[in-house]
């Protein structure tokens, strides 16, 4: 008997489709169990990868993790169990660059089994009344004073790791430049997003997307929502009130910070054949537009987001954000980016509030991206 055991994270986005799988892949493999942990949103993000991969043979993560991967081979590349004709069908039938956001050394260290970016979401139930969807900065301050006019609020998730997001998605980094935001732009940003808060319901510091998304759901007070990772399972709601999404309110832009999960296999894992084949059947478009959906998943899969079915049973939530996340920003991969975003959240997040200012975060932030170009320097 072989027995896989994976770990996720915490929602029915992740976990869903996981364990929707094992009943029928396990019947059609015998001699096969698979078991799925589940960890938090945080730990996805932000936390220590490398002590869970004694214990998992699969992992679902975020892929900025992927520099320290590669530097210290922690997970099995998937060259060698890919043909060239897999390789190329996987990235073109990639969402954006979720591809090669697992891709670093000429290696490719995870699948893109989830696929994500910031856009916008609103009520639309209650949006009909102000107009159509914002598409401009303007637009959205418009809709939010005459929101406020009647006792409701634009939503600005600003826990620190969004508010750090939102930095990114408005700042346009340059991987390779000078200075990894200049400051003018971290200035325009934090002037933009403090405008916005200014609009946008009090508990919004205190929110992660979900957290927004499940107030927008339970309460008549949040319109609209200008920047958030999407999360198809509002949109998919059968009961009312649900959610629609939509194009990020940043005409001309780059589109917005790309986000979503791969599936990766623990260089310690005993059973790597059997993980891997798992990995690519949880990766198919068969079954990413399929049980994947229905299980409540957000496919990485871009025959899944253009199926016309799966939009269909979602609100339109794929092809309504498809061109944001086509053109969505890909955060850098290099060792020790994890590090420096946990750094930088909280004075992210400070800014936004009017605590520091936008040129001191400026200057933070690149010093702090300089030291983790320099190997033999540690953040401090």
């Amino acid at each position: 008997m072989t027995r896989l055991r994976g770990l996720a994270w915490d929602h029915r986005r992740c976990w869903g489709p996981l364990d929707a799988s094992v009943v029928p892949y396990c019947a059609a493999n015998p001699g096969l169990e698979i078991e799925w942990d589940r960890r938090s949103l945080y730990e996805f993000g932000e936390g220590a990868l490398g002590p869970v991969l004694g214990t998992y043979d699969l992992v679902v993560f975020d892929h900025p993790f992927i520099g320290d991967i590669a530097r210290d081979e922690l997970m099995v590349p998937f060259d060698a169990y890919l043909s060239a004709e897999q390789i190329r069908f996987f990235e073109q039938d990639s969402v954006g660059a979720s591809w090669h956001s697992y891709e670093r050394k000429g290696r490719q260290w995870a699948l893109p089994i989830d696929a994500a970016c910031h856009v916008a979401s609103y009520r639309p139930d209650l949006l009909e009344r102000y107009g159509p969807v914002p598409r401009t900065h303007d637009e959205v301050l418009e809709l939010g004073r005459l929101a406020r006019r009647d006792g409701k609020w634009l939503g600005l998730p600003s826990v620190p790791t969004d508010a750090m997001c939102m930095l990114l998605t408005l700042g346009r980094p340059q991987e390779d430049g000078e200075q990894f935001i200049v400051v003018e732009r971290v200035e325009q940003a934090i002037a933009q997003l403090r405008e916005l808060a200014a609009l946008s319901h009090p508990n919004s510091s205190k929110w992660n997307p979900i957290r927004c998304y499940d107030h927008m759901v339970a309460h008549d007070d949040v319109v609209y929502v200008p920047f958030a990772f999407g999360y198809v399972n509002y949109a998919s709601r059968i009961e009312l009130p649900y959610l629609r999404f939509a194009d990020v309110p940043t005409p001309g832009s780059t589109g917005a910070l790309l986000g979503g999960a791969g599936i990766g296999v623990s260089a310690q894992s005993k059973h790597r054949q059997a993980a891997i084949d798992y990995a690519l059947f949880l990766c198919s478009p068969q079954y990413q537009r399929g049980e994947y959906v229905r299980a409540g998943g957000q496919p990485g899969s871009l025959a899944a987001w253009k199926d016309a079915g799966v939009n269909d049973s979602s609100g339109d939530f794929f092809s309504s954000t498809l061109r944001t996340i086509a053109s969505s920003y890909l955060r850098p991969t290099h060792p020790g980016f994890i590090a420096f975003f946990r750094e930088c959240a909280p004075h992210a997040a400070a800014a936004i509030a009017g605590e520091v200012s936008a040129a001191e975060l400026a200057d933070h932030v690149n010093r702090l991206y300089r030291q983790t170009r320099q190997p033999e320097r540690s953040i401090a």
